[in-house]
């Protein structure tokens, strides 16, 4: 009897093994990421985040009021009210904030995205080559992204959009320059771990150049990191934007972002308060669920986990 058990015990194992080895690490890191609670929570939080910002002309219909729509009887600032429809009140001009919010949250996310994803393709190009030629090449570079550390990232923001303009497209691309540093480090570090790996000692034997190297080998498997790392740079971009809105460098009118509406009310928050209540309670939840999710990623990729 026990001679059977100990058959089916190892045939059992056996079978997890093998069911184990066949599984992909992507896989392995979807499973470890759909355990966590938190993550997952984030990310469906995330989502209805995002189809608000989406959706946003809906807003406009369910109260019946534009986003530039003034409302002559609740200028100056008028709390909540229900039964006109202004469920989060209106602004100095009598424009209901409610439907400010869910297209200045549209702005905020479309400016962490781009920029994001400016940082994402700077840092990666940039820390791949770094890490990739070593000697020289990589101490100059490493030294020239020492000197920009040195630099205020958003005094530089700040400079840059006072010399080209405050135009929402410069946003953009301003904030992502300015915010690819911590991804090109970490990329170099991970191509450090890959340089002398068995598959690219086998790719340079069989007479791949380095651009190569860099296209089909390298940047493939940094991929995974670079998205973690790019989750973790959208909320920094968001309070960037946010900093810069408030300082009254960011999008102008008729656009406008989360940082712009709190600005708007940081002026009179002690008397009328509710002018930043939605803006600031969107960008709160809004921050929480974007460093939940990054974290969740990046302990789903740790390869220390695998």
């Amino acid at each position: 009897m026990s001679l059977l058990n100990r058959t089916n015990n190892e045939a059992a194992l056996e079978a997890a093994v093998t069911t184990l080895q066949s599984r992909s690490l992507t896989q392995l890191a979807i499973t470890r990421f759909l355990r966590n609670r938190v993550a997952v929570g984030a990310s469906i939080v995330l989502l209805i985040l995002v189809a608000l910002a989406v959706f946003a002309p809906v807003f406009e219909l369910l109260t019946g009021y534009p986003m530039e729509f003034q409302d002559r009887d609740f200028y100056s600032g008028k709390p909540p009210n229900w039964e006109a429809q202004h469920y989060l009140g209106t602004d100095y001009n009598g424009r209901d904030i409610l439907v400010r919010t869910m297209f200045g949250m549209r702005i905020s996310m479309m400016v962490a995205l781009v920029a994001a994803t400016v940082a994402l393709v700077i840092g990666i190009s940039y820390g791949a080559i770094s890490g990739l030629a070593g000697g020289m090449v990589d101490t100059i570079m490493m030294r020239i992204l020492d000197l920009l550390y040195s630099f205020p990232l958003t005094l530089i923001a700040v400079i840059a959009l006072a010399y080209f303009g405050r135009n929402i497209m410069i946003v953009f691309v301003i904030i992502g320059l300015v915010e690819w540093q911590l991804m090109a480090r970490v990329i170099r570090g991970q191509v450090l771990s890959l340089r002398n790996a068995e598959f690219i000692e086998a790719a340079r034997a069989t007479g791949v150049r380095p651009f190569g190297i860099l296209v089909r080998h390298i940047v493939p498997n940094v991929t995974g990191v670079a998205i973690v790392y790019m989750t973790l740079i959208i909320p920094e971009v968001i309070l960037v934007e946010s900093f810069l809105g408030y300082l009254g460098l960011g999008v102008q009118e008729p656009d406008t972002s989360l940082g712009v509406l709190i600005s708007e009310g940081a002026n009179a928050i002690e008397q009328k308060p509710w002018m930043t209540y939605g803006p600031g309670i969107f960008l709160v939840v809004l921050l929480m669920a974007l460093n939940f999710l990054g974290d969740g990623l990046r302990d789903a990729f740790d390869p220390k986990d695998r």
